[in-house]
C-alpha cells in the first residue's frame, strides 16, 4: 500500500529539517539529568507545554497558587497537559497507538469541558460534511504511515488545525495530538521536548503557516512541515534548559 506521506518527505529541506529534530531530542535524553531523573524534566515541560499552548488559543499563562484557574482555555490546557505526564501519558499513547479517534475524543473532553455547554459534545467531533471522513483517514495514516516521526506530528497537527474537528478547543488538541505522535514513535519517548514554546513566540508565523498547511498547496504544507520540524528541534533546546537548571 502507498504511504500517502512519503510525498511530503521528498519536499526540499523537509527530509533535513526532520533529522536535525530527531537528532536534537535523541541528545536531550541523553542528558545527563535526564538519564534517571527525566521525569522531573517530564513533568516541568507538561507545564510549560500547556502554558503556551494556552497562550497561543487567546488563554491565560498565570498559574494560581491552588486549585484550577478560573480561565477556561489555560484550565483545560492543563488538564491535557496532566494526561501528557506520567502514567497517565503512557495510557493515553496505549489507546493512540491502537484507536487514535479514541485518544482525541479523550483529548477533547479534557481541554473543552469549560469550553462547552452542552456536555454531550464534550468529545465528538462535528457533524458538518467530510469531517467524519477525513478523520478516519487521518487515523489510518498514523497507523500505516512509515514517514518520519517529525513529519507525522506535522501532519496530525496540521490536519486537525485545518479540519477543526470538535468547534472548540481545536488547538489544544491539535498540539496534544502533536506531542502523543513524538512519544509514540519514540522519537520523543519521555515528551521532554516543548515545541509549544516555539509556537507561542512565532504566533503569527505559526497561523500563517497553519494557513498554508490548510490550502493543501506544495510551498503550503511543505512550509508548515519544515517548521514544525524546527519547533520540535528548539523544544529541545528547551527541554535541555530544564534539564540544565535541575542539574
Amino acid at each position: 500500500m502507498t504511504d500517502v506521506l512519503q510525498p511530503l518527505v521528498e519536499l526540499p529541506g523537509v527530509r533535513e529539517a526532520a533529522d536535525r529534530a530527531r537528532d536534537a531530542l535523541a541528545e536531550v535524553h541523553r542528558h545527563k539529568v535526564n538519564r534517571r531523573g527525566w521525569p522531573g524534566t517530564a513533568a516541568e515541560a507538561a507545564v510549560r507545554a500547556a502554558r503556551s499552548s494556552s497562550a497561543i488559543d487567546g488563554g491565560g499563562t498565570e498559574l494560581p497558587p491552588e486549585g484550577e484557574p478560573a480561565d477556561p482555555i489555560l484550565a483545560g490546557a492543563l488538564r491535557v497537559g496532566q494526561a501528557l505526564d506520567g502514567e497517565a501519558l503512557r495510557n493515553l499513547v496505549a489507546v493512540w497507538q491502537r484507536a487514535p479517534l479514541q485518544a482525541l475524543a479523550r483529548l477533547h473532553l479534557l481541554a473543552a469541558a469549560d469550553l462547552v455547554t452542552d456536555p454531550e459534545r464534550l468529545g465528538r467531533p462535528r457533524s458538518a460534511s467530510g469531517v467524519a471522513e477525513r478523520l478516519d483517514l487521518l487515523a489510518q495514516t498514523v497507523l500505516t504511515s512509515s514517514a518520519p516521526a517529525p513529519v507525522l506530528a506535522a501532519v496530525v497537527h496540521g490536519e486537525l488545525l485545518a479540519l477543526r474537528p470538535f468547534g472548540s478547543a481545536d488547538g489544544l488538541v491539535a498540539r496534544a495530538a502533536s506531542r502523543l505522535v513524538s512519544v509514540s514513535t519514540g522519537l520523543d519517548p519521555h515528551s521532554l521536548g516543548v515545541p509549544e514554546v516555539f509556537w507561542m513566540r512565532r504566533r503569527q508565523a505559526y497561523l500563517d503557516a497553519a494557513e498554508g498547511f490548510g490550502a493543501g498547496t506544495t510551498d503550503g504544507v511543505g512550509g508548515w512541515v519544515i517548521l514544525c520540524c524546527g519547533a520540535l528541534e528548539d523544544g529541545a533546546r528547551e527541554a535541555r534548559s530544564i534539564a540544565d537548571a535541575r542539574g
